[in-house]
């Protein structure tokens, strides 16, 4: 009973996350989940990483974030097993995993797995100017 019960919730939460063929995009190649929270200092740092991997990877790469504090998000911490947060977790198109990474994780590493997959940008990043950008204290 308790094995059925773990199926059933898995293939919920795997529907819910986007894994089903009527909503898994056909040109998605790896599914880059981020279990966190909105408050822990590493979780702010990752939020901008996982805005540039998806502005950057366009639909080959689909960006994910649970925030496993929140009652929404809370059972993929159990599904995923993690113990730490951040914890990113890389996922093939079939939604197995081949890689898994705890606390922040710098967008070059990032690159680095994406690569080793053979998955390339779609669009590179915009080389900054040579203009001195004042900021406000």
């Amino acid at each position: 009973m308790k094995t059925k019960l773990m199926a059933a919730m898995l293939l919920f939460i795997l529907s819910s996350a986007g894994f089903c063929e009527d909503k898994l995009n056909n040109s998605t190649q790896v599914t880059f989940v981020e279990l966190g929270t909105k408050n822990c200092a590493p979780c702010k740092m990752m939020q901008p990483v996982m805005a540039d991997i998806e502005r950057e990877y366009k639909n080959r790469v689909k960006v994910i974030f649970y925030d496993v504090w929140s009652r929404e998000g809370n059972p993929y911490a159990k599904v995923y097993k993690i113990q730490v947060i951040p914890t990113q977790i890389f996922l093939d198109k079939n939604g197995k995993e081949f890689f898994r990474h705890i606390g922040f994780f710098p967008k070059e590493e990032i690159v680095k797995v994406l690569d080793g997959q053979g998955i390339k940008k779609i669009i590179t990043e915009k080389k900054s100017s040579s203009k001195n950008i004042s900021s406000e204290n």
